[in-house]
């Protein structure tokens, strides 16, 4: 195997998941598009980096040398960072300088670089630093409330929060989930009913859009590494 890729979810209200990734000869690996924005560090040939990585509105691929490892955290859509505006970010990144093995600086300050169990406690710190903030409109929208504000209000606070608008946050993480869905081996049919696309060829395009796969590769297994964990749980 030339990667090794996993996700977990997290249980704070900061984070949608945590991601490791180490390969073991060159490769490559299909990148899905995210509404959400992140942090990751990795090494590689005796050095250590680490970046802000900003949400992608379409697939890509993306190169992933030998030896190298990754940790990444990816932020709960609505969540920013006080020194970039998230519009800034949208497919896109910034490294960060000064970075060493065990820590990196960002919004003027240093950090300890986290592992996979621990990325938790430096979002905790970096929320109470007020280095990482949210729009409480909008994740009161993200859980089903109604704000007693205009819809042209919310998504002017929407997509200041995340650079992109609720339509394409919506069609992107269906896409995700259309993905898991045909992974566990659920019919194409199912898929574009339970998930409201118009027919197969819609939901064939938001595929090929944001995720790089077809329905039968997803449902083979087949066409390579993909950065989406096809074995997590889809509600």
């Amino acid at each position: 195997m030339e990667l090794r890729f996993s996700t977990r979810r997290s249980d704070s209200p900061w984070v949608e998941t945590v991601w490791t990734c180490t390969s073991e000869r060159v490769a490559e690996m299909t990148s899905v598009a995210t509404a959400c924005w992140g942090l990751v560090f990795w090494r590689w040939d005796g050095r250590a980096y680490a970046s802000v990585t900003g949400p992608e509105t379409a697939t890509g691929v993306a190169p992933v040398p030998e030896g190298a490892a990754f940790v990444g955290i990816d932020f709960a859509v609505g969540t920013s960072l006080r020194v970039l505006p998230a519009s800034s970010l949208v497919d896109g990144g910034l490294e960060l300088p000064d970075t060493t093995r065990t820590s990196f600086r960002l919004d003027g300050a240093r950090w300890d670089t986290p592992g996979p169990d621990d990325a938790e406690a430096l979002v905790a710190r970096l929320v109470r630093a007020g280095a990482v903030v949210r729009d409480p409109l909008v994740t009161g929208v993200r859980r089903g409330q109604s704000p007693d504000v205009s819809a042209r209000t919310v998504e002017r606070r929407f997509r200041a929060a995340t650079g992109l608008a609720q339509g394409t946050v919506r069609q992107i993480e269906r896409a995700r989930r259309a993905s898991t869905l045909l992974a566990r081996g659920d019919q194409v049919a199912d898929v574009v009913t339970g998930l409201d696309y118009f027919d197969e060829p819609h939901l064939a395009r938001a595929l090929r859009r944001y995720v790089g796969r077809t329905a039968a590769q997803l449902r083979g297994g087949a066409a390579g590494p993909i950065a989406l964990d096809l074995d997590q749980p889809t509600s």
